[in-house]
Parts: structure tokens; sequence; C-alpha cells
């Protein structure tokens, strides 16, 4: 009888701390939309800012976001079993966009408003998509 009872503890509390644990990630929601929102930035200014000043003004401001997000992301105390590789994924989606993105508005449609705006969504869709999805399961 006392094994039974201790096992229910024991159960009881793996139960909490995965609770705690599901509840403190939430951060990674929140990493994630930070991310996508920035993409509606970030890739209108490098495809239509040219020169020296709109490369010099976009490259810091990227920096500044990505070691913010970065040191923020470092800083948290949980990190569920899973986010390493989700966090791949949705980066590697992320730089293909980017690359594709790059390509075409340097060489195939310069300047056009329409296609950085298009380009713009495309970039945050990753991680847009994986926020909405890790909202969902939290």
């Amino acid at each position: 009888m006392s094994e039974q009872i201790d096992a229910v503890a024991a159960l009881k509390g793996i139960a909490r701390i995965e609770a705690t644990s599901r509840v403190r990630s939430r951060w990674y929601v929140g990493y994630l939309w930070l991310f996508a929102v920035w993409q509606l930035v970030l890739v209108p200014a490098v495809l239509l800012w040219h020169g020296p000043m709109g490369t010099l003004v976009s490259t810091l401001a990227n920096a500044l976001v990505v070691m913010g997000l970065s040191l923020f992301a470092v800083r948290q105390p949980v990190v569920p079993h899973g986010y390493g590789g989700l966090h791949l994924k949705v980066i590697g989606a992320w730089a293909g966009a980017y690359v594709l993105t790059l390509a075409l508005g340097f060489t195939v449609v310069v300047d056009s408003v329409a296609f950085a705006a298009v380009a713009a969504f495309a970039c945050a869709l990753p991680a847009a998509a994986a926020a909405w999805r890790e909202a969902r399961a939290v």
C-alpha cells in the first residue's frame, strides 16, 4: 500500500514539474512572434533602402534585434525538450526564404514594393506558424 502511495506522489510531482515547465516555456511563443514581426521591417528595408546608409542601418538594426532575442532566450529558465530541433527548423525555413528573397529582390524584381511586402510575409511565415502552433500547444 505504501508503494502505491509513493508511486502516486511521484506521479503528482512529475505532473507538477511538467505543468511548471509548460507555463515557463511560453516565452518561446513571444520570441517567435517578435522574430516574425521583425521580418516585416527588415526585409523591405534591405530590399528597398539602397546605398551604404541603408546597408549600415539595416545591418546594425538586425544585429541589435538578433542579439536582444538571443540574450532573452539564453536568460530563460526553461527550454523544453525538442525546442532545439524546432528552432533549427524555423531558422532553416527562414534562411531559405530570406536567401531566395535577396536573390530575387536584387536581380529579378529590383525596387518592387509589392515584392518586398510579399517577401516580408514569406520570411515572417516560418516563425509566425511555429509561434501559432506553440501557442496552441501550451
